[in-house]
This record gives C-alpha cells, structure tokens and sequence, in this order.
C-alpha cells in the first residue's frame, strides 16, 4: 500500500498549504511562518517506494559546531527528545546542521490524513513554540531553562497528590529562615 507525494499533496491542499512536489526526490518542500523561527522550512520525505514516511525541518539551529555551549546544546536536544512524543533530533558533525524529525514505517499500510496532520502539526508546535526558545536561552547561557519546568512539573504533581502539602513545607522553610541559617549555608 504505502504512501506518494501525490497523497501527501492532497493533504496539505486540504489545509491550504503552498509547496513545492520534488517528485525525483519523492519529497515535498513546504514551511510555514513561526513564531521563533524566520524560515521555518519543512521537508516531507518518502523513501523506500514509499513504505516509509519522515518529516522534518532542516537547518533549525546554526551556529552550533564550534559552539561554545555545544555540549549543553546537544544535551538539551536529547532531554527534548525524551521528553516529547515522536520529536528526534539529527545532528550532522560534518557541516553542523541540526535537524528536528519525526519519522516511521509505513511497509503493508498507509498513512491516513489525520496521522499525517498530527506529524506536521506536532513538528511546528515543538520546534517552533517549545524547542527552539529553549535552545536559543542554552545557546545564550549554556544552561538548560527546562530543568525549572521539571521542577515546576514536580510541585504541581506534588500539589495533585497531597494537597496542603506544599503550604506546609512553605512554612516549615519560612520557620527554618526565621531560626537561621540552613545547615548547608
């Protein structure tokens, strides 16, 4: 069954979005206007007759290969990876291009119009509203801002499970302050 670029073009003629059929590259070049960022192109790309779908967005970050927070900016990719559904990350040493992909087999089915739209829908709202500002603070700082939401993430779980339970070590730390110092301080 698989999937062709024809398919694909009907699906993003259903939303109404311009772009560009590659067909002796079985891929379709299109993009859209972010937020965050300026060119933000997207790439559908079919191989193996089809039985195999990927979309993605080249080029999404530059600057990185001589980078001197390269290590925290690579790290960060993958904690992003981790913590998202479908989004990977490509890095390619050579030329220090960085890639966000979302790609899967097709083989014996098809893709439907809803998978399709939830892989480019998904792909614009992680890179463009989550990922990219991310990087761009690590690229500044070198220090992940993502690690203060998972601590956010944390005290609402907190907050879930046992309410009250956060007043309670408000004020145990705020009696603390008021005796003195923490021990480590």
């Amino acid at each position: 069954m698989a999937v062709n670029v024809q398919e694909i073009a009907e699906y993003l003629d259903q939303i109404g979005w311009e772009y560009r059929i590659e067909e002796e590259e079985d891929r379709i070049v299109t993009g859209v206007e972010g937020d965050n960022l300026e060119d933000f192109m997207i790439v559908v790309q079919l191989d193996e007759d089809g039985r195999f779908f990927r979309v993605f967005a080249p080029q999404v970050l530059s600057g990185v290969k001589d980078h001197p927070h390269k290590d925290a900016i690579l790290q960060t990719m993958l904690v992003i990876s981790w913590e998202t559904k479908m989004l990977q990350w490509e890095y390619d040493p050579s030329d220090g291009e960085i890639r966000a992909i979302i790609e899967f087999p097709i083989e014996d089915s098809t893709l439907t119009e809803q998978q399709f739209n939830r892989c480019l829908s998904a792909l614009v709202q992680l890179v463009d509203g989550v990922a990219i500002p991310r990087l761009q603070e690590v690229m500044e700082t070198g220090y992940d801002p993502g690690n203060v939401e998972v601590g956010e993430r944390l005290l609402l779980s907190i907050q879930e499970q046992a309410p009250g339970l956060l007043d309670l070590l408000e004020k145990a730390m705020e009696a603390r302050k008021k005796r003195g110092r923490f021990p480590s301080e």
